[in-house]
């Protein structure tokens, strides 16, 4: 899988819309990205400058700081969606299979409604440190947790698409995926209060209770 990064179009995607399990529990549709609804090249173009402007303003309720090196950004349907947009633009794509590729690689980045799924990066500024750091920071990725109170820590699945890292150091960018419990999900509807760690030897990080608008923009990744 390529490195990902990306916006959304002014048509709308496949709504939030309720549905009705086996067991009679409502819960949302999940969305997802079909090629229909992604802007032309062309069309993507003119809506570039907004769209951005419109992504950086939505990742700010959806961006987490551990500590001052590492920095989680919870992916959704409109980031991915810009994700997939920026790639089809720099990779000048446009042929149906090309595109149906993409969202294949890039759609399962979308929470499914049981789970947080991020784009962990780590970011040192200065090349030395940052290649001595991601040496010592090796199994960092497996290291990440969260936890609703009342209930035990989370441990992110990482990198569930490719391997990014080897014998000698970590990637700088990692994909997490923290699969939530019902009860978890339940309790943090009701108000609990969330935390998010590393307990990596070399990174040790604690944020005790992740901020309201965080929370908020959490929130509607769950079904």
């Amino acid at each position: 899988m390529r490195n990902r990064q990306a916006v959304s179009d002014t048509r709308q995607p496949t709504p939030h819309g309720p549905l009705l399990t086996a067991h009679g529990v409502r819960r949302k549709i999940m969305p997802h990205i079909t090629r229909d609804s992604l802007m032309t090249l062309e069309a993507y173009a003119k809506a570039r400058e907004g769209f951005r402007a419109r992504i950086m303003e939505h990742k700010k309720n959806r961006t987490l700081r551990l500590g001052t090196n590492v920095t989680l950004i919870f992916e959704d349907e409109l980031t991915i969606r810009y994700q997939v947009q920026e790639m089809l633009r720099v990779e000048r794509i446009f042929d149906e299979r090309g595109i149906e590729d993409e969202l294949a690689a890039y759609n399962p980045l979308i929470p499914d409604g049981s789970n947080w799924k991020a784009t962990m990066m780590i970011e040192y500024p200065d090349p030395d440190q940052r290649r001595q750091m991601l040496a010592k920071l090796i199994g960092i990725e497996n290291k990440v947790w969260v936890k609703i109170e009342g209930h035990r820590r989370i441990y992110a699945n990482a990198d569930e698409d490719l391997e990014r890292e080897n014998a000698e150091k970590t990637s700088s960018v990692h994909f997490l995926r923290f699969e939530l419990e019902e009860a978890m999900v339940r309790s943090f509807r009701r108000g609990a209060r969330l935390s998010v760690g590393i307990d990596h030897p070399h990174c040790n990080v604690l944020v005790e209770d992740v901020a309201p608008a965080v929370r908020g923009s959490l929130l509607d990744d769950l079904a």
